[in-house]
């Protein structure tokens, strides 16, 4: 276990080194906050992927239930929201209650109180009670236990990681809200990292391993309540953390090989005349804005860009030509393009491995 631990957090130092180094972190945080809130979703049944995310946001999300992308695109909102709150509220229930206020509010879980703990019994699995799986603390108890899990967060005693492991497990088991627990219980280990000072950003997508060993991941937090198997729980949960934190890494670096390549086709784009200057410093702007959102529309492109709608479209023609700016809708309006080598290298190692 201790090695396990000295791995998990040797990578985690290396994502937070490579994160305070970059020129834009907000930019590959972007993504990197998306393809999380697309992977815990995923885990719970979603079928939205990041490029519906992306076409979503762009008010385009052609064939997917429109429930399903308001749902990611919420985990991004209580995401940040706690991050943001973490800068003047300590870690604690009252950020948990705002995150799920967020995460639910306007989804298929509205009706199940948001940011609000249950006053009723819940169940994981089967139809009743009497059939499920599991069954949480019933709802005089869930008050207590929360009060001693927030207490928990705060201890000094446990190493920083295993601690958080720890969390996350024990609130997945008391299951405080009618909706949304799993999600809220992911999020928990990016907020926590950021909270006791792991990370600076949320660089983590610790979602990506839960969702490779899905039924791995459901049993042995299920063993932890049946046989108090916390140490196997444990193991698997800083494998994820040093695998994902290590494959985060070399994404950053293939992503800003990627842009460092492209951004040089672009300079190359244009020459000569004084108004191909004026064209390639305008392929520039819309390529950094591009590179920033990975899918964006003309209107948008131009507003950000403080230029017309019509330059744009010939900046996004360029782009096109060179390979970088794909239109993904074939619309003669409301036109989507995508920096589509950017979302492959993020898509790439989204991969089941139940």
């Amino acid at each position: 276990m201790q090695r396990k631990l000295e791995r998990a957090s040797v990578a985690l130092g290396r994502l937070d080194g490579i994160g305070r180094l970059l020129p834009g972190p907000d930019e590959l945080l972007y993504s990197y906050v998306r393809k999380e809130a697309v992977l815990s979703s995923q885990i719970e049944g979603t079928q939205s992927s990041l490029a519906d995310l992306l076409l979503h946001e762009n008010s385009v999300a052609p064939g997917v239930p429109n429930e399903d992308v308001q749902e990611v695109s919420n985990y991004i909102g209580a995401l940040n929201r706690g991050v943001a709150m973490l800068a003047t509220v300590p870690l604690s229930l009252r950020v948990i209650r705002e995150v799920h206020k967020v995460l639910v509010s306007g989804t298929r879980g509205e009706k199940q109180t948001p940011g609000e703990f249950r006053r009723s019994q819940n169940w994981i699995g089967g139809s009743m009670p009497g059939n499920a799986a599991f069954v949480p603390p019933p709802a005089q108890g869930v008050m207590g236990a929360l009060g001693a899990l927030e207490k928990f967060m705060h201890v000094k005693q446990v190493p920083t990681l295993l601690k958080i492991g720890l969390v996350h497990a024990q609130f997945e088991t008391i299951h405080p809200f009618l909706d949304g627990n799993g999600r809220v219980g992911r999020m928990l280990i990016p907020l926590m990292l950021v909270a006791l000072g792991v990370l600076e950003r949320p660089w983590l997508y610790v979602s990506l391993h839960f969702k490779r060993h899905r039924t791995t991941y459901y049993k042995l937090l299920q063993r932890v309540r049946t046989e108090g198997a916390w140490e196997d729980w444990l193991s698997f949960y800083l494998e994820g953390v040093a695998t994902v934190a290590d494959e985060a890494v070399e994404k950053v670096r293939e992503l800003m090989a990627l842009f460092e390549r492209d951004r040089r086709k672009v300079d190359g784009s244009r020459s000569g005349s004084i108004y191909q200057q004026v064209a390639l410093h305008t392929n520039v702007a819309v390529y950094e804005y591009l590179k920033a959102r990975i899918a964006i529309r003309v209107p948008e492109a131009a507003a950000a860009c403080g230029t017309t709608k019509p330059t744009v479209a010939r900046a996004l023609e360029d782009l096109e030509r060179l390979g970088i700016a794909h239109e993904v809708t074939g619309r003669p309006r409301n036109r989507v393009y995508v920096y589509k080598e950017y979302l492959e290298v993020l898509n790439r190692d989204a991969v089941d491995r139940r």
